[in-house]
């Protein structure tokens, strides 16, 4: 029987960001769709998104919608090594 290889992680299609708001709070791990990222707006589209879902969010929690301090990308996770 032959020893079957894993294979590497494919691109699933979604971006990762981490969020800080204006009240000091963070939300790890929003995702966001490849397709609206790149060109000339680069993270702007995300950041766009980001504040629509949590506008919906707020409104179903009855609460107002928090500001955006920061955007960045998260980290992407380092591969496991392969066993032996």
């Amino acid at each position: 029987m032959a020893k079957r290889i894993k294979l590497l992680p494919q691109e699933r299609g979604t971006v990762l960001f981490d969020v800080v708001f204006e009240d000091g709070s963070r939300a790890s791990n929003r995702r966001v769709p490849m397709e609206i990222l790149g060109g000339l707006d680069g993270d702007q589209p995300a950041r766009e998104l980001i504040e629509q879902h949590e506008a919906e969010i707020a409104q179903k929690a009855g609460r107002p919608a928090r500001a955006i301090q920061s955007l960045t990308r998260a980290a992407k996770p380092e591969p496991k090594p392969a066993r032996e």
